[in-house]
């Protein structure tokens, strides 16, 4: 009798143990999975704060009457795309990242060749709705940064979180799946080619 009550007392204490280790487990992964889908949001906050300037940029531009009409479709279509990929902060795969990455390279190819063109344009580059234009982007660029900075460091914890056992045996279990961490455009280890020769 006594070692029943002893096995019994041992059931509940490691199922009780079990329990609170299955309760901290979920609690601090969806924590963790919070923090980094709402450090998501705020890159994509930082990206539209882009798409709309960029609209108001081109809008300048369209001023300028004898302005290449071909270097100004080229941003809007590219803008159009990279506002067109969208990504569930929920479930940041790699290949999700990868598309996005992508559209948001495009609009940014577009948009420097943009810049440089405007180079040839001294009333264009004087007009002060431009230059202030023009200075909130490169401003809202070093904001992209610190943003896909601060993401990534948000996703480490939480993937640490779901891979270190035990804890990969329930976040199998519980669907807490790894997010990928947004990585530099292909190539971009690379200094960029710049020709400012406009023959």
């Amino acid at each position: 009798m006594k070692k029943g009550i002893i096995a019994l007392i041992a059931i509940v204490v490691i199922t009780f143990g079990l329990y609170q280790w299955g309760v901290g487990f979920n609690n601090t992964a969806v924590a963790l999975k919070e923090t980094s889908t709402k450090t998501w949001a705020n890159v994509e906050s930082v990206y539209q704060r882009r798409n709309d300037l960029i609209g108001n940029l081109v809008k300048t531009v369209q001023g300028a009457a004898d302005f290449e009409r071909g270097t100004l479709t080229d941003v809007i279509e590219a803008r159009a795309k990279a506002t067109s990929v969208s990504i569930d902060p929920a479930n940041i795969t790699p290949e999700q990242l990868a598309q996005f990455n992508q559209a948001q390279s495009g609009l940014s190819s577009a948009l420097s060749r943009l810049l440089v063109t405007v180079e040839r344009y001294p009333d264009l580059k004087a007009n002060q709705n431009f230059l202030e234009l023009q200075s909130q982007l490169e401003g809202t660029e070093n904001r992209i940064n610190v943003a896909r900075d601060r993401f990534n460091a948000t996703v480490e914890p939480y993937n640490l979180h779901i891979k270190k056992f035990p804890n990969s045996i329930l976040a199998g279990f519980l669907n807490f799946n790894e997010l990928a961490y947004y990585k530099a455009d292909a190539g971009s280890e690379n200094a960029p080619d710049v020709n400012f020769e406009f023959d």
